[in-house]
């Protein structure tokens, strides 16, 4: 399959000033659940039912990996059947595995596939891919004895050779749910135990999903020990929630626009992903929502927790984003930024460093795109101000492959007073795929 690219001539859409949003959504499911579910059934023994699967082309990615790999992957009406190949059968694929646009696909899968001793595995992806470091997941899986070798010693294409692994403990440099979850999936083929620790808490997808296969796993504080295993016996039936991360441009929209109300169903409250509700809330928006609490010390939750969430427009003011706060909204804080265009006063994003290793660099990225639109705004080394007036003239966004910065540009149309011209407003799909559909539908 050839690398995925940039459409040669991006799509430009022109999104007017909305009136209102309102109505109700029902949003893709959840990316980062359902890239891991995929790469979970694939290490598994029995087969696994994957009910609504996100029919992206990130996780379209994922799959055609581990098909690559040797599982089996059937459509069904009632959702995904897939047949693993077990922890330590992974196939030796004839030509490079192509993640396209993946990021969570080339940071977590090297960490199963560095348990495959003997085996040797290439991965590769798009030029965004190209550009996004892996150093970070590379340094562990050497320390656990995997052999890694990544261009400049830092970028893909990567080439993995599988190797007997051993435990290790762990400091992770950065906050990083894929780094995370990277040496967690190696240390279930590792002799002895793993522990992780985290400076802050990231999303723990993993960790439940480790939970619901039968995984011996600890937490005590932001310390996370995984003990090997032989196999996975994950439940028959797994069912993805919705995006938090993907309702949050339309939750966005209809805090901005006036005289809108919003209703986003059965979306996923897990509290390591309720960062940017938070944020939102504490910024003045109204949203009504039953938030999971984060479980007590040592307890990981099994269940991914869903809720409706209630939305209403309404004044905002400016806040500040602490470095603490980033890995739980980490996706959502060009969000933020948007929102705090809409504040009167200064609103700072700190420690949010990460952004500039995702699709694009976001710090720049969010920065051109809003002050292009007429909003005061300008980056630091690890995040952003904004300086907000109460509203945002508009103008033109290009969202450069990345899409988010696609969303964003339609969200900040929708928000604005003279409209906004998205180009490139097809990236939107990598994660949205009927994104301008669902907003239109909202208005």
């Amino acid at each position: 399959m050839p690398r995925q690219a940039r459409a040669a001539c991006p799509v430009r859409v022109l999104i007017e000033p909305a009136e209102r949003i309102k109505g109700r959504l029902a949003a893709p499911a959840d990316k980062s659940i359902s890239h891991r579910a995929a790469i979970f059934a694939a290490m598994a023994d029995e087969p696994v039912l994957i009910t609504n699967y996100l029919e992206a082309a990130d996780t379209l990615s994922t799959l055609a990996a581990i098909e690559q790999l040797g599982a089996l992957v059937e459509r069904r009406s009632e959702g995904l059947m897939i047949r693993g190949v077990g922890l330590r059968n992974a196939q030796t694929p004839a030509q490079p595995i192509d993640v396209g646009n993946a990021g969570t696909l080339i940071r977590l899968l090297p960490g199963w596939l560095a348990g495959q001793d003997g085996s040797i595995f290439q991965l590769d992806g798009d030029e965004s891919i190209r550009r996004r470091p892996v150093d970070r997941i590379a340094e562990p899986l050497r320390l656990m004895g995997a052999s890694i070798e990544a261009t400049d010693k830092r970028f893909p294409p990567l080439t993995v050779e599988g190797a007997r692994l051993h435990g290790i403990d762990y400091t992770l440099p950065v906050a990083s749910a894929q780094v995370k979850s990277c040496i967690a999936l190696a240390a279930l083929l590792a002799e002895g135990s793993t522990t992780i620790t985290e400076a802050v808490a990231s999303r723990d997808h993993t960790e439940r999903l480790m939970v619901n296969a039968g995984v011996k796993i600890s937490r005590a504080g932001n310390e996370l020990t995984i003990y090997p295993t032989d196999e996975l016996t994950l439940p028959e039936r797994i069912e993805i929630p919705s995006d938090p991360s993907s309702a949050a441009f339309a939750i966005a929209a209809a805090v901005l626009v006036p005289g809108s109300r919003l209703l986003v169903e059965d979306c996923s409250v897990n509290w390591t992903r309720s960062g940017f509700i938070k944020i939102a809330k504490r910024m003045g928006a109204v949203i009504i929502t039953d938030l999971e609490e984060r479980p007590r010390d040592g307890v990981i939750a099994p269940q991914e927790p869903v809720s409706e969430i209630d939305v209403t427009a309404g004044p905002l003011k400016p806040t500040t984003v602490s470095a603490d706060e980033v890995p739980l909204a980490v996706d959502e804080l060009p969000l933020v930024a948007l929102m705090a265009c809409f504040a009167e006063g200064q609103t700072c994003i700190e420690g949010a460093a990460e952004l500039r290793l995702k699709e694009s660099d976001r710090i720049s990225a969010v920065v051109t795109a809003l002050t292009n639109l007429g909003a005061d705004a300008e980056a630091t080394e690890d995040g952003l101000i904004v300086d907000g007036h109460g509203s945002l003239r508009g103008g033109q966004v290009d969202a450069a492959g990345d899409h988010r910065i696609a969303m964003l540009g339609v969200v900040a149309g929708l928000a604005s007073q003279e409209g906004v011209e998205v180009v490139g407003v097809e990236a939107a799909a990598v994660s949205y795929p009927n994104f301008l559909e669902e907003i239109a539908a909202l208005r």
